[in-house]
């Protein structure tokens, strides 16, 4: 079994370390993570011919093998997927973020877009973010509030999710996203699988432009934070505010028949018509 542990928060990321060490006694640990901050990213590779993307070796204590990427997550395991990082990988498993990716933090965050790239390459990949005091915003938490982050509580639940996962693998490839309360283990009420919500704990409200002094026509985004959300207790954040860990599968992208777009349709059709 190898294990590629890759996160959207750097290689110097606490939660990558403790997360890749949990992760040894499963198999061969290789980390390939970005080299600095990443957060927000979701499966972006960026544009390559642009970024000219270089990979360097660095130590990370109990990894043999470890690796920082000039580039967002879900690049890490493309490379990883096309060979760059030696013989194919058996799981990816991103992590541990600090701020719960949950609601439609899903759709931006990092750490679960390096799970849905590896998905993409028909590897299955298992996303894993824990609650940060003070709510953490759209699935971040600045480094403030994470004095006294219980680390290795998300690892050891990962690690308890992971064993059994290893064991039966599906046999098609699954993206799993797990969110952990910032609490002891001992502490922790159990675990539900959940529906993913809409809302995240804590929502970013409002943005304004407000000038940029001495550059006419620049302005900085001044964005302010609305209030801590009560979510339904049902969901992955609901569950995660109520001290259970949550674990909820991501469907894949699929086309949907949609009989309420006919006019929309129609007009094409009559578009490409009149170009024949």
């Amino acid at each position: 079994m190898r294990i590629l542990v890759t996160n959207d928060d750097g290689i110097d990321s606490v939660g990558l370390h403790v997360l890749a060490r949990a992760m040894r006694p499963f198999g061969d640990v290789v980390i390939a993570a970005p080299d600095r901050e990443f957060s927000g990213a979701g499966a972006a590779l960026g544009a390559l011919h642009l970024m000219q993307p270089e990979v360097h070796r660095v130590r990370v204590d109990g990894i043999d093998e470890a690796w920082a990427v000039t580039g967002p997550p879900a690049l890490c395991v493309m490379f990883s997927r096309l060979g760059a990082f030696g013989e194919p990988f058996d799981l990816v498993v991103s992590g541990i973020n600090p701020g719960a990716n949950v609601g439609r933090s899903v759709y931006h965050s990092g750490t679960v877009g390096a799970a849905l790239t590896a998905r993409n390459g028909r590897i299955s990949g298992i996303a894993v973010s824990q609650a940060v005091a003070g709510f953490g915003v759209e699935g971040q938490g600045w480094d403030e509030m994470l004095v006294g982050q219980k680390w290795e509580s998300a690892a050891e639940v990962t690690a308890a999710f992971v064993d059994g996962f290893v064991r039966d693998m599906p046999a098609d490839p699954v993206v799993v996203n797990i969110n952990v309360p910032n609490k002891d283990v001992a502490d922790i009420k159990g675990w539900k699988s959940a529906r993913l919500g809409h809302e995240p704990p804590r929502r970013m409200s409002t943005a304004r432009l407000e000038p940029k002094v001495g550059h006419d026509g620049t302005f900085h985004v001044r964005m302010t934070w609305g209030e801590a959300a009560e979510l339904p207790a049902d969901t992955d954040g609901g569950m995660v505010e109520n001290d259970y860990v949550s674990v909820s599968y991501l469907s894949p992208l699929v086309n949907v028949e949609r009989p309420d777009v006919v006019a929309a349709e129609a007009t094409l059709s009559q578009l490409v018509s009149r170009g024949r």
